[in-house]
């Protein structure tokens, strides 16, 4: 078991008719957690009804809370999600909120120094606070495997996060939308592994993960790739799907998994959360053979 941490946005997801945990980093942790991993969620909530409930519904996943901050200024954050008729989720996310404000502390940097593998974003370091913080606290996990899930939201992003974010990565994951938007930023060879590849040897990466949504992924090590062409299901909606295959990729790598394998395993595991609402079901049992 591998202590894994999600360091980042916590916040709701707004459907029209509910309201879903979610936020990048949270559910990464959540689905580790659901993967017989010690997770944890780094965060800010508010001081507030919506962040009272937050950190109910996540006890009730029986997922600690010990690194939630509470803010007494700044609200918990909200996201309005709009689900087309294919499952694609369109994202409005609420500006200014607790996450946005996420401060360093000596509980922090001890966790970091016993943590495994971190996840980590470019939202939520739209704040120079948080940014700082995130820094902070990869700096100090020196021995852990740090992966850098881009979500280029909005204008939620800068040439700068996305790369300072690479210089402390050494795990990329990003969809094929994100890579074409990142061959822009960093050019390179034509072709997908040819320039993650490129990305590899610029910022000493062991590893990029290219998600394609129903057609599967393209990892790509320094002397390897593997692809896995998807699994075909019934999507009741994408949210939280590719935070769940991170969490399996990274379980697999930990567990050292052979490329091919890993795909698999990820691709698995992020088609069973698209059949299902929302970002955070419970996982079935996993078949014999899969490394927690």
């Amino acid at each position: 078991m591998s202590v894994m941490v999600g360091i980042g946005e916590v916040l709701w997801d707004v459907f029209a008719d509910r309201q879903i945990l979610g936020g990048a980093p949270a559910n990464f942790a959540y689905h580790a957690s659901q993967l017989g991993h010690q997770a944890f969620i780094v965060s800010r909530v508010g001081n507030d009804r919506l962040g009272r409930r937050l950190l109910s519904a996540l006890r009730g996943d029986r997922l600690a809370t010990d690194y939630i901050q509470s803010d007494p200024r700044h609200p918990t954050g909200t996201v309005r999600v709009d689900v087309a008729a294919d499952g694609t989720p369109d994202f409005t996310i609420t500006p200014d909120v607790a996450w946005d404000y996420l401060e360093p502390s000596d509980s922090l940097i001890g966790l970091a120094e016993r943590t495994d593998a971190v996840c980590f974003g470019s939202l939520a370091q739209r704040n120079r606070r948080s940014r700082q913080t995130i820094e902070q606290f990869l700096d100090a996990a020196a021995g852990a495997l740090k992966v850098f899930d881009i979500n280029l939201r909005q204008h939620y992003w800068s040439a700068e996060i996305i790369k300072a974010g690479l210089d402390r990565a050494d795990l990329l994951k990003l969809n094929d939308d994100e890579q074409a938007k990142l061959a822009e930023l960093l050019p390179g060879p034509d072709g997908p592994v040819d320039w993650a590849r490129s990305v590899i040897d610029r910022y000493h990466l062991r590893l990029v993960c290219v998600t394609r949504g129903s057609r599967g992924c393209l990892l790509v090590s320094p002397d390897q790739h593997a692809e896995h062409p998807g699994f075909e299901v019934d999507v009741v909606d994408t949210v939280g799907s590719g935070d769940a295959f991170t969490a399996a990729l990274v379980s697999g790598y930990l567990a050292g998994q052979p490329l091919p394998d890993l795909a698999k395993f990820a691709n698995r595991i992020g088609a069973y959360v698209a059949t299902q609402p929302g970002a955070t079901p419970a996982h079935p049992p996993l078949p014999n053979g899969h490394a927690r």
